[in-house]
């Protein structure tokens, strides 16, 4: 949701009008959006369900929202002036808008809102499977995975799910036809590679628009209330002093990773701020699992809360880390602020994102286990040491670059006007 509404200010201040078909499920504020028209789909859901049953709550949301999209829009194209030009910009897990627009014969182009460097690691899992080389086994999650450097076994998309929950991913993504064109929420500059790889398979035009939350204007579209009072407390500490934890909108964890978790950041004695999300802890409302003595022993040195105003936060000068799920959305968020990283992913395609930040493009630290020993040292290594001055010095020198994407003559200003012409000729 979050590219998809930054995607549609973008293509509003190039002069569409836009509306956003929506679930009922985590639907938007219409009110942050006046300048959208709002179309909500009722989908017979309460949660999202990023269990092993995922799979299956895709495919049931995507046959509950078809006849309703596809009803609305023959409506729309009824009461409206018949030169009125229709795209469907989509996102692929939402692949019921393709087949209404192959029915209504109308153009469609998909929003990527993974890395392009994910894509390649994705599309070989039906080999990998087939040669019973996924999922992967314990003794082969160190090693290389052909084509596919620098990943490993381990680094693969989906790599702790069961080998039936595999071939409903295969299955699943075998819905999706070939698009008019693709869009992509980066920049050539950090995936050049993985870019022309996907050219050549597609053979279609893709369009690298990118970072997405650096080109629009518009207000939050974090679904739960930010706690911004901590932007105050984080006006007291010293300049890039604080680790920022964030592990994203679907992670859980257990009562012992939350110990592991709160005695690792006191340990570090470093100063942190650390967004607990309610609801992400195993049978728990909160924090009432938190170690009794914790929150006296970092009274005045760290910061619980339910959820943070995150481009605030890392756009804040006492930010020295990000503690991520490596999301793309949050990596991208990082990358355009300068903040380095400390890796910990919890699905999908967020092991690729982390191998990419921590090998590749080296502006971030993988954390290896959920340890408070190995966690103090991380973070001393990413806050304290001279690795995290180097760390954070290419972590600078990629906002310079992702910023350069988004100048008149730049990549992405450049992508952003092909697409508009693309848009307009079809």
């Amino acid at each position: 949701m979050t590219p998809m509404l930054q995607l549609g200010s973008v293509l509003h201040s190039k002069g569409f009008s836009i509306t956003i078909a929506h679930t009922k499920l985590n639907s938007p504020d219409p009110s942050n959006h006046p300048e959208f028209e709002f179309l909500e789909l009722f989908d017979n859901f309460l949660a999202i369900d990023a269990s092993a049953h995922f799979t299956k709550f895709l495919e049931l949301l995507n046959n509950n929202c078809k006849k309703q999209l596809q009803d609305l829009l023959i409506q729309k194209i009824q009461q409206s002036n018949k030169m009125m030009m229709i795209t469907i910009i989509y996102d692929n897990i939402m692949y019921f808008a393709e087949e209404v627009a192959r029915n209504l014969n109308l153009p469609i182009i998909v929003l990527r809102s993974c890395s392009a460097s994910y894509m390649p690691a994705f599309l070989a899992l039906p080999k990998l499977h087939a040669q019973g080389q996924f999922p992967v086994q314990d003794f082969m999650r160190e090693k290389l995975v052909p084509d596919l450097y620098p990943l490993r076994y381990k680094d693969l998309p989906f790599n702790n799910t069961s080998s039936e929950v595999v071939q409903e991913i295969i299955t699943l993504s075998g819905r999706n036809r070939i698009p008019s064109a693709i869009i992509w929420n980066t920049m050539d500059f950090l995936e050049n590679s993985s870019l022309t790889k996907l050219q050549k398979h597609y053979k279609i035009p893709i369009f690298s628009i990118g970072p997405l939350n650096e080109m629009a204007q518009c207000p939050s579209t974090s679904f739960l209330k930010e706690d911004t009072d901590c932007i105050s407390w984080l006006d007291k500490q010293a300049p890039r002093s604080v680790i920022y934890v964030s592990l994203g909108s679907l992670a859980t964890m257990d009562e012992k990773e939350l110990a592991e978790i709160a005695w690792g950041l006191a340990d570090s004695n470093q100063a942190f701020l650390w967004v607990v999300r309610p609801g992400s802890v195993k049978g728990s409302d909160w924090i009432e699992f938190l170690p009794s003595s914790f929150l006296e022993e970092v009274r005045g040195r760290g910061l619980v809360l339910k959820w943070a105003p995150q481009k605030q936060v890392l756009a804040h000068f006492a930010v020295g880390g990000f503690w991520s799920h490596c999301g793309w959305n949050s990596s991208l968020e990082s990358i355009s602020q300068g903040v380095p990283m400390m890796c910990w992913p919890f699905l999908g395609d967020q092991y690729v994102n982390s191998r990419y930040l921590s090998c590749v493009w080296q502006v971030g630290l993988e954390l290896e286990c959920l340890e408070r020993n190995a966690i103090v040292i991380i973070i001393r290594r990413l806050l304290v040491d001279d690795e995290g001055k180097e760390i954070r010095q290419r972590a600078i020198n990629m906002k310079e670059k992702a910023n350069c994407c988004l100048w008149k003559g730049g990549s992405s200003f450049n992508d952003l006007n092909n697409l508009v012409e693309f848009i307009l000729s079809n």
